[in-house]
């Protein structure tokens, strides 16, 4: 039987990627909570009157009101203030829900802002991020709300202000994150493009996936490894053990996201690890693999089935199954697990090649479920 080549499709996803009864509460970035702690020190500072709420400007104009959970003024030399806002990152599942954004202002001689980091607040310690390497991971758009709501309580033309961001147990929280592989140490990062945090975010995830690629090329990386999850990622680790970590992205349903931006910055190899529901979905073509766009086309796998030697009655019963993990169980029964899988992962490589207009090679490897052992892959390791 020929096997067509499937059309190429890279879905969207809805704001947020689960059903519910009612909406999903957002909530606030790490950016904007930082830029109301901010605020609210500047104006104990200047005022001298300690802060129970305070009101800033979200990058598209919305004006919101936030609650200080402590304000307090620390007699000098140097007189300063201190801001905490609490940050509530609404119905998403995010780390740093809870975390005291804390702001700490005092007076210097030179007019303007000057930000830094404090304790939690990570430190940048590669390129790639946008951000000047031993600096604090502050990125643009907060650096922007923060120096636009203390202009609004000081002339920065003609005054000089201090402040310095830190988040307690903010180190322990980075450790939840990928910061430490993109080279930001220490403590998390302050972010945020509108200062609202959209519930189970795929905008944010798709945006780290292509970050992180664009990281790894900044170091002079030039093989990106792309992984579904943290089981794929420890395969990926042991079949590649020679490349770096910062080489490892975990591309969740992003693939199409990160093979693109592997394209835009001149990558030469892009290798897939993944489990069989995945590959099923990819090898079909769909490039953003997530369960409410896409699901698993059982006839692909049951004409796998056929070609890699199975008899009719299994090709069937794949072709009926319930999962992609159910059809990788038949084949296991079967005796097909290796030669299905080789075959399912070269469809996954020519494929990816294609959307990826044959600017980079491409290398892709199953594994079993609990990723711990390579099942299949397209040529390059022998299961």
């Amino acid at each position: 039987m020929t096997y067509a080549e499937p059309p190429l499709r890279e879905p969207d996803l809805p704001r947020t990627a689960k059903a519910r009864p009612t909406a999903l509460r957002t909530g606030w970035t790490t950016g904007a909570c930082a830029t109301a702690a901010a605020k609210a020190a500047v104006t104990a500072l200047v005022s001298g009157v300690p802060q129970g709420e305070v009101e800033i400007g979200l990058p598209a104009g919305r004006r919101v009101t936030f609650e200080v959970a402590r304000c307090d003024l620390i007699p000098g030399p140097p007189t300063r203030a201190e801001a905490v806002v609490v940050k509530d990152a609404g119905d998403d599942p995010d780390v740093t829900h809870g975390a005291e954004l804390t702001a700490s202002a005092d007076w210097r001689a030179e007019p303007g802002l000057r930000l830094a980091g404090g304790p939690g607040v990570g430190t940048v310690t590669k390129p790639g991020l946008g951000l000047p390497v031993g600096g604090p991971a502050i990125n643009e758009t907060p650096r922007r709300m923060i120096t636009a709501a203390v202009g609004e309580v000081v002339d920065l033309t003609r005054v000089g202000v201090r402040v310095v961001i830190s988040v307690p147990r903010g180190e322990i929280m980075a450790r939840k994150t990928t910061n430490r592989r993109l080279g930001i140490l220490g403590g998390i990062s302050i972010l945020g493009t509108t200062g609202i945090v959209r519930p189970f975010s795929t905008a944010s995830w798709r945006a780290s996936v292509v970050q992180a690629v664009h990281v790894m090329a900044a170091q002079g990386e030039r093989t990106v490894v792309l992984c579904t999850g943290g089981r794929t990622e420890r395969a990926a680790r042991a079949l590649l053990p020679e490349l770096p970590e910062v080489c490892f992205v975990e591309v969740g349903d992003f693939t199409g996201a990160a093979v693109t931006a592997a394209v835009a910055d001149g990558l030469t190899g892009v290798v897939f690890v993944g489990m069989a529901g995945k590959l099923a979905k990819l090898a079909a073509g769909v490039l953003m693999t997530h369960y409410t766009r896409s699901k698993v086309d059982l006839s692909l796998l049951g004409a796998v089935t056929a070609e890699a030697g199975g008899t009719p009655e299994v090709a069937a019963a794949v072709t009926a199954a319930n999962t992609g993990r159910h059809a990788y169980e038949l084949w296991e029964a079967a005796g097909l697990l290796g030669p299905a899988g080789d075959l399912l992962c070269r469809r996954v490589q020519q494929v990816l090649r294609r959307f990826a207009e044959h600017a980079v090679t491409v290398d892709v490897a199953m594994v079993d479920f609990a990723g711990s052992r390579l099942v299949a892959s397209s040529g390059r390791w022998a299961a």
